[in-house]
């Protein structure tokens, strides 16, 4: 090749320029990443609707019933007009502990239901219990005998010993065809103590199902101590206390006559059977 030729080559190349002294390299742009879109708030889980065990055209039967603020509620907001309600307390003393109730129980008898004073849940022996259809549903809410020993072991025995014989006495008075004995009681000990599956069982229950208790469900329910109201209002309100409902139904063997049934000893431990309830919340 040529000299001339070559020159021409080379005028043609592109001629690189050296960075000045001291100057600095810029450093090459990193390529952006796209933002990540903004998270989407997270919804909240709806709270089930309360489980409510009761029909307007259900015969039911509460025995010891505090202020009757509960009976109050189901014939108020829940339409339920087949009621007896039922206290352990004669009519002076329950209305010393709880002067409340007698709003209550104008409000029951001036809609033809029927309330009943010094009623023992054990035996149910009135009449007025006895007469008639028998029972769709038969309420105990938060039974407790009350504060007869400070000893924890004696408490457990003597409610033990209540809902064995509570579960004795109503078993007769309940609709053998869809009838319910339903039992609620707070979670955690003592209550937990108690087994009440197994008592259940023993005198021939098993639980149909059961579910947490909203006390929200019951407009104008207010859980009534079983010593009475505390002065002053104090600051412990049972409806705020986690507490569960058992609704418990006739087993096969009773309902066929056969098993232990309402006379064996209920009191006690035992391990609980697969498949005998259905929980829910």
């Amino acid at each position: 090749m040529g000299k001339s030729k070559r020159r021409k080559l080379e005028e043609k190349r592109p001629k690189h320029s050296k960075p000045a002294y001291g100057s600095k390299l810029k450093k090459p742009v990193k390529p952006t990443r796209p933002s990540k879109p903004a998270s989407k708030p997270q919804q909240t889980k709806a709270c089930a609707a309360p489980t409510i065990p009761f029909d307007p055209s259900d015969r039911i039967l509460l025995v010891g019933e505090g202020d009757f603020s509960f009976a109050y509620s189901l014939l108020t907001h829940h339409a339920c007009t087949s009621l007896l309600a039922t206290a352990f307390d004669s009519e002076a003393a329950l209305l010393q502990k709880y002067p409340q109730a007698r709003a209550h129980v104008d409000h029951l008898l001036a809609d033809g239901q029927t309330v009943l004073y010094g009623v023992d849940a054990t035996k149910l022996a009135a009449k007025e219990i006895r007469r008639g259809e028998r029972w769709d549903r038969i309420v105990f809410n938060f039974p407790h005998v009350g504060g007869k020993s400070t000893d924890v072991n004696r408490q457990v025995r003597y409610n033990q010993e209540l809902l064995v014989s509570f579960f004795r006495a109503v078993l007769p008075l309940l609709n053998p065809t869809n009838g319910s004995i339903i039992v609620t009681l707070f979670d955690g000990s003592p209550y937990s103590l108690w087994n009440i599956r197994d008592l259940a069982r023993h005198v021939g229950l098993k639980v149909g199902r059961s579910f947490r208790f909203q006390s929200e469900a019951y407009p104008e329910y207010k859980h009534a101590r079983t010593l009475g109201n505390i002065e002053g209002g104090g600051g412990w309100k049972g409806e705020t206390r986690s507490a569960r409902t058992y609704c418990f139904e006739v087993s096969e063997t009773v309902a066929a006559g056969q098993g232990t049934g309402p006379n064996s000893d209920g009191v006690g431990q035992r391990k609980r059977k697969k498949g005998d309830e259905s929980d829910s919340d």
